[in-house]
């Protein structure tokens, strides 16, 4: 053997080691703990703070630069946020030109004036919105070290998330506010500046600090640690704070195993505290307003029976306490918080809740890429919001997420479509972003759910939070739990539905009268167990041949329903067609009914015979997909009746 094939060895099998040990259990991470401290000049909207931030190398390289955000530099004329919001071709309304019509005192600014490296000196610039710092020391694998920074900041006016003086009225939506850490993964450095759309963070501890004038009251990530100086409804039964003609109040707020950090403050909010569990609160914050505190109250205990219902299909909530913020431009998920416009009727209100809550377990708790894979954070909470609202409204729709299907077929037959591995920032449109990370996201749980079944599918969701919160998964690691809790292979439904815009479309081409005999001693006692007709082998007796054409170019297992008559009886039978390359069928789905299964479909083929031992005569209507979780372009020609 040469030493050049030996070496090639060598580094295969040490590939293979790395791979092989990249589980859920595994998987390095950098970790981080922010200590901030800050001043807040609500004359002048501006503050001054410092930030100790200790950050923890796990990952097996070494690193000579570091990068944070800036955020609040978008809001200035100029920006890159303010000139993709001028020039792409449909507009945020809530952004348009507001950014470039900003004056100097409207302005959001983060503005550096010291920064160490264990005490060093380091040096950095600013590129918009990003800081690039070259480090006085590499930060060597598995190692720690702690920068030390002086900033100061100015609140932009409120355009879109964060920002003072809303549009309802809030002072402060006080969020992507402080020198973020970028996130360094597997895929290296995601130093993406802001131009409006998702973030990526790192797992840490944060103590953070807020000094206000004491007339504010805040919500924020984490706890309150410091109750006895405060009050304003943080109190314990008992405590007394120790707050009285005080100018300034300095808020302490912990939080542990989050990836960013929260606040809003206003002097007008009512906070309500209501108790889900023993181990979990919630905290409501809104204006003290007679049509705001009517929808508010009467949500609160829509929001305790939603995070019940939650953790029962999606895990367990980790921490103690959510707050439900009004703030922001609408609604914005956070961890441990969201900030959600106010001015709401309750149906509204309770939507909004229900799906910014439900980002905790699909950003807030997993931390996927979201700028890569803004489709498994709104998708996937689009989806459980539907369920979960659907729940709480007891509503009895055949398919709760036929909104999102909706929202699906009007992109696809829009000709904007891109695929879902688009980064968030460089979809050409909104309109395109939205719908598909939205609408087609959602799809893609509810389809997935028809592939394999409704017992696995709910059970792989749970198998999903057990194995990968606190863990930054991606795609291919969520198909992998779905494959292994159904046992079917499912890589070419996310190759189709993830990387390529193509479509799905069956038809019923037609229905004939054949002689063909039943040949499969198993089929033949499936049909006749599951429909009481005798099919023994060799059966010559007349069958029906249906015709059935793969028009799309998605490839998809297929449920269809024949129904007939027999005798004066109407009966119906489903007929499950799988996809070869599934290696397998989904299970029997109880809500659904039996069925037999038939012979594989290979993807390859555009037409399927599909032969069954009902008399031609007597069928009335076959269908493929009743349900409708099937995301068919064209479900006309999926029914064609006969009588």
């Amino acid at each position: 053997m040469t030493k050049t094939n030996s070496f090639l060895i060598l580094l295969a099998l040490c590939i293979t080691h790395i791979l092989a040990a990249q589980t859920p259990e595994e998987r390095w991470q950098q970790s981080i703990d922010y200590t901030m401290d800050i001043k807040m000049d609500v004359d002048e909207h501006q503050f001054a703070g410092t930030q100790k931030l200790v950050y923890t190398n796990n990952s097996p390289d070494q690193l000579k630069k570091v990068f944070y955000h800036l955020y609040f530099n978008a809001f200035q004329p100029g920006s890159m946020m303010d000139i993709r919001s001028r020039t792409i071709q449909d507009a945020d309304p809530r952004v348009k030109s507001r950014i470039e019509d900003l004056d100097k005192d409207e302005i959001g600014f983060l503005k550096i004036k010291s920064l160490k490296q264990d005490g060093e000196e380091v040096k950095y610039k600013v590129e918009g919105t990003i800081l690039e710092v070259t480090l006085a020391k590499p930060i060597e694998p598995n190692s720690s070290v702690t920068f030390d920074m002086e900033f100061d900041g100015q609140v932009p006016l409120q355009i879109r998330r964060s920002g003072r003086q809303s549009a309802e009225g809030i002072d402060y939506s006080m969020t992507q506010w402080y020198p973020k850490l970028c996130e360094y993964d597997y895929q290296g450095w995601h130093s993406n500046p802001y131009v409006g759309r998702e973030f990526h963070g790192v797992w840490g501890n944060f103590d953070v600090k807020i000094t206000m004038p004491a007339n504010y009251i805040i919500g924020a990530t984490g706890n309150l640690v410091n109750n006895n100086e405060i009050g304003h409804g943080y109190e314990d039964v008992g405590m007394k704070p120790d707050n009285k003609n005080k100018k300034e109040l300095t808020w302490n707020f912990k939080a542990e195993n989050v990836h960013d950090f929260a606040w809003a403050a206003d002097p007008d909010y009512v906070h309500d505290v209501v108790d889900v569990s023993d181990d979990l609160k919630l905290h409501f914050l809104y204006q003290d307003d007679e049509e705001i505190k009517k929808s508010w109250k009467k949500a609160q205990s829509y929001s305790v029976r939603a995070f019940k219902f939650i953790q029962t299909r999606y895990g367990k909530y980790p921490y103690n306490k959510y707050s439900i913020i009004q703030g922001g431009d609408g609604g914005m998920e956070y961890p441990m918080a969201t900030l959600i416009t106010g001015k709401r009727n309750l149906g509204s209100l309770v939507g909004v809740i229900v799906h910014e809550a439900m980002h905790t377990w699909f950003q807030m708790l997993m931390a996927t890429n979201e700028s890569l894979y803004a489709w498994m954070d709104e998708g996937f909470t689009s989806y459980a919001s539907n369920v979960v609202m659907a729940h709480l409204f007891n509503s009895r729709a055949s398919n709760p997420h036929d909104g999102s299907y909706r929202g699906y077929f009007y992109l696809a037959n829009s000709g904007s479509e891109e695929p879902l591995t688009t980064h968030a920032d460089h979809f050409k449109t909104n309109f395109a972003y939205g719908q598909a990370s939205y609408s087609k996201g959602a799809v893609f749980l509810a389809q997935l759910e028809y592939v394999i079944g409704e017992g696995a599918f709910n059970q792989g969701m749970l198998d999903y939070y057990d194995q990968w919160h606190f863990k930054h998964p991606n795609p291919n690691d969520f198909i992998r739990v779905m494959e292994k809790r159904s046992g079917l292979e499912l890589d070419w439904y996310k190759e189709h539905w993830v990387n390529t815009t193509n479509t799905i479309d069956y038809a019923i081409g037609d229905v004939i009268q054949s002689n063909k005999k039943t040949k499969d001693t198993e089929l033949a006692d499936s049909l006749s167990q599951n429909i009481g007709i005798k099919a023994n082998v060799g059966d010559s007796k007349p069958q029906t041949t249906i015709i059935l054409q793969k028009k799309g170019t998605m490839p998809m297992p297929l449920d269809v329903v024949v129904q007939y008559e027999d005798g004066k009886a109407i009966k119906e039978q489903t007929f499950y067609i799988p996809l070869r390359v599934m290696r397998g069928e989904k299970a029997d789905e109880v809500k659904y009914g039996k069925r037999t299964v038939m012979p594989d479909w290979p993807w390859t083929h555009v037409f399927y015979e599909l032969s069954i031992p009902i008399k031609y005569k007597s069928i009335m209507k076959v269908t493929i997909d009743p349900s409708e979780r099937l995301a068919d372009l064209d479900r006309e020609n999926n029914v064609l009746e006969l009588k």
